[in-house]
């Protein structure tokens, strides 16, 4: 077999920082929507910063991550093409700019706004501790993992000084168990008796186990947004008639057990989102749908005080 010819440089250097893997960090665009401020240019740049900085600081991670996983990547049948592994990009290259990252995003967002590096530092030392030690628990490999989904969605809101509402953060966890125990059964099925033997992890695992995890996260996520849009404050107060896009979640949760049970594309979701049409029309009708709603959608009680007030008004006079 032919050695495939090595990549220039900067080009295995862009493929290691898994610039591919960018729609994980538009959950800092959560906050942006449902405070109904998405069309604010101002505070659409500065959720749009954090988006960049996420993809900066995870891609350090991943150099971390492949540079402590090189001899398991390399037995593995598709990790073995990573740069690392592949020795397209040497280790203490990947190691400094990791470093680098690391200090500089850091820095920077700490600039930015103290509460928002707080959360990108504490989102870098749960990450750092998922590469040295968290991916080896079983179950907190994955909650590890998922934490992370939550500090992107709090700091777009710690970026743009809005409050963080806790059904947000929750649905955030819960959407990201879901993708990641997800991920953890498509890896058993892709390696099958091998699985211990690149990821040691999996040995800790089973699919009857990983199957019934993923039914239970999916009914709680359905239960999670279904009472968001009903009870929480935004519901309430501004888009009464959120709870239309709740068949909407339930189809794109659906939708993507069907992509991990009948297509077996869990272990990438970023794949599965650019490769599955009726994941991303349904994904665009949410949004398009609740875009829709923050700019038309009234409590009917809302318009029900305000001519209770001008009747009165008028009486009074």
């Amino acid at each position: 077999m032919t050695q495939s010819p090595k990549k220039p440089l900067p080009i295995a250097l862009i493929k290691a920082l898994r610039l591919k893997q960018a729609p994980k960090n538009l959950f800092v665009y959560v906050a942006l929507v449902f405070s109904n401020n998405l069309f604010q240019p101002a505070l659409l740049g500065m959720v749009t910063v954090a988006f960049v900085m996420f993809c900066l600081v995870a891609g350090s991670v991943y150099l971390l991550n492949d540079i402590l996983d090189v001899e398991a990547d390399r037995k593995h049948p598709k990790k073995c093409l990573r740069p690392i592994s592949s020795g397209d990009l040497p280790i203490p290259v990947a190691r400094v700019v990791s470093v680098l990252l690391m200090v500089g995003c850091t820095a920077v967002s700490f600039l930015i706004g103290w509460e928002f590096g707080v959360v990108i530092l504490a989102y870098l030392i749960l990450q750092i501790f998922y590469c040295f030690r968290g991916k080896h628990i079983v179950l907190v490999d994955v909650f590890a993992l998922a934490g992370g989904f939550v500090l992107r969605t709090l700091a777009g809101a710690v970026i743009i000084h809005v409050p963080s509402s806790q059904w947000l953060l929750l649905f955030s966890l819960q959407i990201a168990l879901f993708l990641g125990f997800g991920k953890r059964r498509q890896e058993i099925v892709l390696l099958g008796e091998n699985a211990d033997k690149h990821r040691a992890i999996l040995e800790d695992y089973s699919l009857p186990f990983l199957d019934q995890i993923l039914v239970m996260i999916a009914g709680v996520t359905i239960v999670c947004y279904s009472v968001y849009s009903v009870e929480s404050g935004t519901a309430k107060e501004h888009i009464p008639h959120l709870w239309i896009t709740v068949p909407m979640v339930i189809y794109g949760i659906c939708r993507y057990l069907y992509l991990v049970y009948q297509k077996g594309w869990g272990g990438a979701p970023d794949e599965a989102l650019r490769e599955d049409r009726g994941l991303r029309v349904v994904i665009l009708i949410w949004l398009v749908t609740v875009l829709f709603l923050f700019k038309f959608d009234r409590p009917l009680n809302t318009s029900k005080r305000v001519g209770k007030q001008i009747t009165q008004t008028d009486r009074g006079q």
